[in-house]
């Protein structure tokens, strides 16, 4: 098996947004709007582009102090962007959601890396930076959700617990599916590039059973964190006794 992974042509990968185009003109015509799958996808192909040339700087880098901050920008538009579902947003909920999204996220991939890995130089850029990626966006992602459905169960008129339960199960309804089609119905992304760069599957799945359990454990943690820090949301209501 070859031990590098093809380049795909720029030719060929227009290609891949032939299918994009169709979902958008699908939206256009049921009249949900075209301006956010246009801009979402807008925004994907930039980000992707700059991140590509950022991340080619900073697998060669060799400074700590570089990779720390990289983290640190990661973590505050992580905790920034979690908040986009919630009707009402305050500084307040900012701070609960970066105190949640690192102690889960940050936490987990911090145990992954130093500790399942056990990385030679612990700041590892080619190593640290994905991995933070993958846990901080399902850190995010669950303290969005969860965040969300406890806005609405209290907005209801839902007690803190009744709320904090219902929010909890959303938050981990996503991450719950992924781990049952693993596997089954998913082939995922990281294990399928190592089996495309020539390593056996059997190292592969390794892998990324690191990787299911980091996803799944930065997200539950980082949206039971945020839930216990908004109960003094809920009680701090003048109608809550």
């Amino acid at each position: 098996m070859k031990s590098t992974v093809p380049p795909i042509p720029l030719e060929n990968l227009i290609l891949a947004l032939l299918p994009v185009l169709v979902v958008i003109i699908i939206v256009h015509r049921w009249g949900l709007g075209v301006w956010t799958p246009l801009y979402a996808t807008a925004r994907m192909l930039v980000q992707l582009v700059a991140v590509g040339y950022v991340l080619k700087y900073l697998f060669l880098t060799d400074s700590p102090l570089v990779v720390l901050a990289t983290l640190a920008v990661m973590l505050f538009a992580a905790s920034w962007i979690s908040l986009r579902p919630l009707q009402r947003k305050s500084v307040q909920q900012y701070l609960w959601a970066l105190i949640a999204i690192a102690c889960g996220g940050g936490g987990v991939v911090l145990l992954m890396t130093q500790g399942v890995l056990h990385l030679e130089t612990w700041y590892d850029p080619r190593r640290v930076i994905p991995l933070a990626g993958m846990s901080l966006t399902a850190a995010m992602n669950c303290v969005s959700l969860a965040g969300e459905r406890f806005e609405a169960e209290t907005d209801r008129g839902a007690n803190y617990h009744e709320a904090r339960r219902q929010a909890m199960q959303a938050s981990l309804i996503t991450v719950t599916n992924s781990l049952l089609a693993v596997g089954l119905v998913s082939l995922p992304g990281l294990m399928t590039g190592q089996i495309l760069a020539g390593i056996s599957p059997l190292i592969a799945s390794r892998y990324q059973i690191m990787i299911m359990c980091m996803v799944f454990s930065a997200g539950g943690i980082a949206a039971a964190i945020y839930l216990s820090l908004s109960k003094q949301q809920v009680m701090s209501k003048p109608d809550e006794s």
